[in-house]
């Protein structure tokens, strides 16, 4: 297995390829940058906020605080 990042990648990772490329680096004039500004991260934060990946989580954790 070939390390990627902090985990092993399969010899047989249909997607290794890509993976390896990395993030891809866009001049300041590349077309798709223009048409894309870099968002800042607190924006990128309020954008995934409302996502809640685990449902029903943060009510366990909150009624679990309470019986405390």
């Amino acid at each position: 297995m070939t390390p990627v990042g902090y985990m092993a990648m399969p010899a047989n990772f249909k997607y290794s390829d890509v993976l390896k490329k990395g993030k891809p680096q866009h001049e300041k004039t590349d077309l798709f940058r223009v048409r894309h500004p870099e968002m800042k991260v607190s924006k990128r934060a309020k954008l995934f906020a409302p996502f809640d990946a685990l449902r029903g989580f943060r009510d366990l954790i909150s009624s679990e605080n309470s019986l405390e």
